[in-house]
């Protein structure tokens, strides 16, 4: 089945291979996974991943309600400031309702009570290569900071949040931090049911312990009596997507440049945010040099430079590997360029288009 690029495609098969890791993760210590939607919402693979998973987190109203109804099971809903409207739609189908502040804990409280009640806390450490990803930075707003604080509201939470970690693939870097928790809350944890962990956990990772992850994890667990639970979002999709595209120039500047019918501007954002390049598969690594370039008007609208095995000609198919996180959720419409369709290759081997999109999108994105 020949599709026209570009479009993202996301593999059930390599994505069942995080599921099962994150399976195995709950079988062996107990804690519970949630998916990240502000990493991954596309719910037409939530099928599959809410056999292997206990529900999702989210960050904004919008969010907590696809949650609640396209995968289901446990909704929590978690946002660094509500509004008065968005408290009393959350409060109708959320599970946990999980509060950043100490202020919104209070002004919001009575609408919630009902709800399974979280706190959100700064422990002022952190696993982040990047200033910008760092809830830990200077003047963060992310969590409550001050241990009294937290403690003098225990009376009216149910759980705790901490969410520190940035893509750490360091299982002694977070045996260490996790152990600064105990130290640092353990009589406030002995007195809430559950503690989640947030996201940002690279235990999916190849060669990473999963065993000593889970065997830390229960120990926690069973040393302050709660329900762990994690927030996988690339963890659990790493690996499982791409973005096909397709050259439509080739020109040279001092060196040879390739230009996709994509954009880092509209389809990768993150590689411009952090300053990051693509990834290609490294089976297509050879003796041929490009740039390659999207074909928005921004200069610096490049994915990186790369080794190709064969010559690129206009018409070339160009295949970014590890697309699946923090793309779908934030591809956007500058310069008008076409958006990528939406494509699935499932278990079975069949290959699906799940969304494409036109003109009337874009018209109707605008006023």
């Amino acid at each position: 089945m020949k599709i026209a690029t570009p479009y993202y495609l996301i593999d059930e098969k390599k994505l069942l291979r995080n599921l099962e890791i994150i399976q195995k993760v709950r079988q062996l210590s107990g804690a519970k996974s949630v998916l990240a939607l502000k990493c991954f919402s596309t719910w037409c693979v939530f099928d599959l991943m809410q056999q292997y998973m206990d529900g999702t987190t989210s960050s904004s109203l919008y969010e907590a309600r696809l949650g609640f109804e396209k995968f289901g099971k446990e909704t929590h809903a978690y946002c660094v400031g509500y509004s008065k409207e968005d408290i009393k739609a959350v409060a109708e189908f959320a599970d946990k309702v999980i509060f950043n502040s100490v202020s919104q804990l209070e002004k919001y409280y009575d609408v919630v009570k009902g709800k399974k009640i979280g706190l959100r806390a700064n422990p002022g450490i952190s696993n982040s290569g990047f200033d910008l990803a760092d809830p830990a930075r200077k003047y963060s707003r992310l969590g409550v900071v001050d241990k009294d604080e937290i403690a003098k509201r225990l009376h009216l939470l149910d759980g705790l949040m901490f969410h520190y970690n940035c893509e750490n693939d360091d299982f002694e870097k977070f045996s260490q931090q996790l152990d600064l928790l105990s130290e640092g809350y353990g009589e406030m944890l002995k007195q809430v049911d559950w503690v989640s962990l947030g996201g940002g956990l690279y235990f999916t990772k190849e060669g990473y312990p999963v065993e000593k992850f889970s065997q830390k994890l229960a120990d926690f667990s069973a040393k302050f009596n709660v329900q762990v639970y994690l927030e996988p979002g690339e963890s659990s999709i790493t690996g499982a997507g791409e973005l096909v595209t397709s050259v439509v120039d080739l020109v040279h500047n001092e060196m040879d440049i390739a230009i996709v019918d994509a954009s880092v501007e509209g389809h990768m954002l993150d590689l411009l945010i952090y300053r990051l390049s693509a990834k290609v598969n490294d089976s297509d690594a050879g003796e041929h040099k490009y740039m390659v370039a999207g074909r928005s008007c921004l200069a610096g609208d490049v994915f990186g430079t790369f080794n190709f095995k064969d010559k690129l000609e206009i018409g070339s198919e160009i295949r970014f590997a590890d697309t699946a996180g923090y793309t779908m959720v934030k591809k956007n419409w500058f310069n008008g360029l076409q958006m990528p369709a939406i494509a699935v290759r499932r278990l079975d081997g069949t290959l699906e288009v799940i969304r494409e999109f036109s003109y009337e999108d874009f018209l109707k994105s605008l006023s």
